[in-house]
């Protein structure tokens, strides 16, 4: 099978699969790397229902979240009490009464309004790894300029709840072999303060991908790029 979607992601999941053999060590260190990264946690939250001491919550469009009083939500949203018809919820030190149906609200860091923005920090070798939300839900990342698009693992895609089978189909050679890649939407992709949405992505099946995703240029060509020394601050322009 040829299609344009083979020729602009061969190159870049050949680079990966590199980086993947033979880095095992650094791919070993990854939660450390991502424990350092500093990550901005405000988002916006609906509450669509309460029930005794749990919320239902929709965090960032994704898929609806049920809480209980004191437990938190991989983007360290924290239910904080229930009331008949509200919920308060903590992020970032912050706490906000949230009325059941109203329209999601901001909470937590960027609540102010101002340009969207997050700072990252480069490892030892150079790369910026991070944590980034599709849809709602949490995945490992590493910035990549030499990507075309956003890329994640089936595993990934089916937790954020992405029908990919239905996307554009490819077939690429890695270094494991041939894999099938699936051109797809991402309705929601969330780095810090920057919120997306539309976002084109690639799943590959297969966990070809390993434990990290690539954060290509669909995502970074929506932002202004500034490096100073092991520091890259990304601004949303649009």
């Amino acid at each position: 099978m040829t299609t344009g979607l083979i020729v602009q992601t061969v190159s870049e999941i050949r680079k990966l699969h590199r980086f993947i053999v033979t880095t095992p060590r650094l791919l070993c260190a990854l939660p450390a790397l991502l424990a350092g990264t500093p990550i901005a946690h405000g988002a916006d939250i609906q509450v669509i229902g309460v029930f005794g001491s749990k919320a239902t919550l929709v965090i960032d469009g994704g898929r609806p979240r049920t809480l209980s009083v004191g437990e938190s939500t991989p983007e360290k949203m924290r239910l904080i009490s229930v009331g008949a018809d509200s919920a308060v919820i903590e992020a970032d030190g912050k706490r906000q009464t949230l009325q059941m149906g109203q329209p999601g609200q901001r909470i937590g860091a960027g609540q102010s309004g101002g340009a969207q923005r997050v700072t990252l920090t480069a490892d030892a070798t150079g790369h910026f790894f991070t944590t980034a939300t599709v849809n709602g839900v949490s995945m490992p990342f590493m910035v990549d300029t030499g990507a075309t698009m956003v890329t994640i693992n089936s595993a990934h895609a089916k937790n954020a709840g992405i029908a990919y089978t239905a996307g554009e189909r490819g077939v690429v050679q890695t270094a494991n072999g041939k894999t099938m890649v699936y051109k797809v939407k991402l309705d929601i992709v969330r780095l810090g303060e920057i919120t997306l949405n539309n976002v084109d992505g690639i799943v590959m099946e297969n966990q070809q991908l390993g434990i990290v995703g690539l954060l290509g240029m669909s995502f970074l060509n929506r932002t202004e790029m500034q490096r100073s020394g092991d520091s890259m601050t990304l601004t949303r322009r649009y």
